[in-house]
């Protein structure tokens, strides 16, 4: 399929507007890192938690001991970056765009475009991420066992276990996580149904979040302890998340089960192309002619120009139409403005939502203009199909 005029080199994509409640604190490899303000929570979570191990272990720091718990979560944190980037970095190098890597309350996020396009690229995007977390977790193990007794190796062993923890944990076979896609592209290379992939491993996740919320009930018999209220609230908030997250997997699933039928060529109006420098009126009048849905304006060597706006159109007055030129309810041809014909499915989704517009000139492989797609019509034929 050709490409879009506006395609990003393998392994980018366009900058995408950063999400409110987000701060950018630098990028690897070309990729913004986020961090969002629930971080601050957990951070200061964590030292709290932690600042009486330190407290034991170097009594009298005082307030200090907080400020070393700060740096600990820190300093895991990075840990937890280092897991998301090596997600991203396999996703680019298997030819996908990685928009960003976002640092959470529950841990990271790496937002890359469009869905695996094979279950071995699935595969290896997931897998390396939980392995890079075991290998974090072993490396800083055997770091614990070589330092001398003292603060150091006490964040040494708890950096450890944490990081063994993140990647047993992960490859656990239900999304949102790891391992829920790890399950999934067994499941599509086994049966050449990326879908069918999604729904198994989205029951995953719902199973592991029901195993979950169900610990509280068991803990005291297995382990002889009582739960306690944070106890309680922790397993309620990652039970719900595992939830929300597999359920809302499979629903993306069964939408993407109908976007092959959402093709962008029948969608499209047809085009009357003019000066841009025709009065308003005349083009309305020509378009209505030759019974054509949509006006683009085109220098003199056929190169477009703009795309007229339908809403301008309507909102500009039918006295003063006569008197201005066609141009003026046109919007210019900025990247991503222009798109295959071709284009279809969830390619054509991720086009529109990388630019967003009213309308899109569609071209033929040859750059001849084909018509015009509008977004209206787009979500038009998706409420149909899914009302099948």
């Amino acid at each position: 399929m050709p490409e879009p005029t506006d395609h990003a080199p393998a392994g980018r994509s366009p900058r995408a507007p950063r999400q409110p409640g987000t701060l950018r604190i630098g990028s690897i490899v070309g990729i913004d890192v986020l961090v969002t303000s629930s971080w601050f929570i957990v951070a200061l979570l964590i030292s709290l938690t932690f600042a009486p191990r330190i407290e034991q272990e170097v009594p009298g720091l005082g307030f200090w001991k907080y400020v070393a718990g700060f740096v600990f979560a820190v300093v895991l944190y990075l840990s937890v970056l280092l897991h998301e980037a090596s997600h991203a970095v396999v996703a680019q190098r298997l030819g996908y765009g990685v928009t960003s890597i976002t640092l959470h309350f529950l841990g990271g996020m790496t937002e890359i475009d469009g869905a695996s396009r094979k279950p071995r690229h699935e595969f290896w995007i997931a897998v390396v991420g939980p392995l890079t977390s075991v290998a974090v977790g072993v490396a800083a193990g055997g770091l614990w066992l070589v330092l001398p007794d003292g603060l150091v190796r006490v964040a040494v062993g708890a950096l450890a276990g944490a990081n063994l923890v993140i990647g047993v944990l992960n490859l656990v076979p239900g999304l949102p996580l790891d391992g829920g896609r790890v399950l999934k592209s067994l499941v599509w290379g086994a049966s050449g149904d990326q879908h069918r992939g999604t729904i198994v491993a989205g029951w995953g996740g719902r199973l592991t979040a029901l195993a979950l919320l169900a610990w509280p009930l068991v803990q005291e018999p297995l382990l002889g302890t009582k739960p306690t209220v944070v106890d309680l609230v922790l397993v309620f908030i990652l039970g719900l998340f595992l939830w929300t997250g597999a359920t809302a997997a499979m629903a993306h699933a069964r939408i993407r089960q109908r976007l092959p039928a959402l093709v962008a060529r029948p969608l499209a109006r047809r085009t009357l192309t003019v000066p841009a420098d025709l009065p308003l009126a005349e083009a309305v009048r020509r378009a209505q002619d030759a019974q054509a849905g949509s006006i683009v304006t085109v220098a003199g060597d056929g190169t477009p120009l703009g795309i007229v706006s339908e809403a301008a159109v309507t909102a500009m007055p039918p006295e003063r139409r006569p008197w201005v030129p066609v141009s003026t309810v046109a919007r210019a041809m900025e990247e991503g403005l222009t798109l295959p014909a071709t284009m279809a499915g969830e390619e054509l989704i991720l086009a529109i939502s990388r630019r967003p517009a009213d309308e899109y000139l569609l071209v033929e492989a040859d750059g001849r203009i084909y018509g015009v797609l509008s977004t209206a019509d787009v979500d038009r034929a998706f409420r149909e199909n899914a009302a099948r």
